[in-house]
């Protein structure tokens, strides 16, 4: 792995230690956010495990069919990125700014449909609070479900509002000709977050709208 000088921070001796402490650097990152997100799906099992008719019942409301598709949308996201990093890898300037276009897109699209579900939640008075609409027997610990959803599939979608930032930054970057097959380090350590969004959401999907609806 090779840099233009001129892309190598006066910290590095040279192209590989940069590359090398980009690459340490973004695995470390994603190391903490994958304790973050841990102990969110820990909480979450535990709870399950004293509340599951009440889960189940909270899960019941989730729309399944917005859930798979959301789903479809980031594994496609994820295929483009992946052909992102390769096209920046073989210099073909069209390509990374093509892949990378549509990767926003596709993130673009998830977000939406997320919104899509929140406003129906919303309407449905499915929000923990004073007016939850739910009723019942298992009503207060349902809201402890919705508390759950919202804040997992929330602080997910922050991290997916980052990513399509980061993303747009590397495409006007990419339509620059900044990215050639001797410098495509931001692509590639931008490529490792945006996978690892996509895992968490492959995590989450299951857990949310599948294991707690038969909880």
């Amino acid at each position: 792995m090779s840099e233009h000088s001129s892309q190598i921070a006066h910290q590095f001796d040279d192209a590989a230690q940069q590359y090398e402490a980009s690459t340490l650097g973004m695995w470390a990152f994603l190391l903490t956010e994958i304790m973050f997100f841990g102990g969110l799906f820990a909480g979450f099992f535990v709870y399950i495990l004293g509340h599951a008719p009440a889960f189940a019942e909270g899960s019941r409301h989730l729309d399944l069919t917005l859930g798979a598709v959301n789903t479809v949308v980031l594994l496609g996201s994820s295929l483009t990125m992946a052909l992102a990093v390769r096209s920046a890898q073989q210099g073909h300037r069209n390509g990374q700014t093509i892949f990378l276009a549509l990767t926003i897109v596709l993130g673009l699209v998830f977000l939406g449909i997320k919104g899509l579900e929140y406003a129906h939640k919303f309407e449905q008075h499915l929000v923990p609070g004073p007016q939850f609409g739910l009723e019942g027997p298992h009503a207060q610990s349902a809201q402890l479900f919705f508390s759950f959803y919202f804040a997992m599939t929330g602080v997910h979608a922050l991290h997916m509002v980052v990513g399509v930032g980061l993303l747009s930054w590397l495409l006007v970057n990419a339509w620059r000709g900044k990215y050639t097959p001797t410098y495509y380090t931001p692509v590639e350590i931008s490529g490792l977050y945006w996978h690892f969004v996509d895992v968490v959401w492959i995590f989450l999907f299951p857990t949310l709208y599948l294991v707690a609806r038969h909880g």
